[in-house]
């Protein structure tokens, strides 16, 4: 007998579209930094755009890093208020 292909997903999750905003403290430009596809500022805090599917691992990156998250906010969030 031949098997009926598997469907796949069509729908996209309301999660899958979610963007996060990552206010963190303490990153410095070093020898893992220098790695990275973008250089790291040695300001106080820098903004990092983060999906939800990959929130857990930016954690775990900043925190290798040396950062600290001192905020989080959804990015879909700030566009509605903004606009009042």
């Amino acid at each position: 007998m031949l098997r009926q292909p598997a469907l796949t997903r069509t729908s996209v999750s309301s999660s899958d579209n979610r963007i996060f905003v990552y206010e963190v403290d303490g990153l410095r430009q070093n020898e893992q930094t220098d790695n990275q596809s973008y250089p790291v500022r040695n300001s106080s805090t820098i903004l990092i755009q983060v999906p939800y599917s990959r929130m857990n691992d930016e954690m775990r990156r900043i925190t290798r890093l040396g950062g600290r998250i001192v905020n989080i906010r959804s990015l879909n969030a700030q566009k509605h208020s903004s606009k009042g």
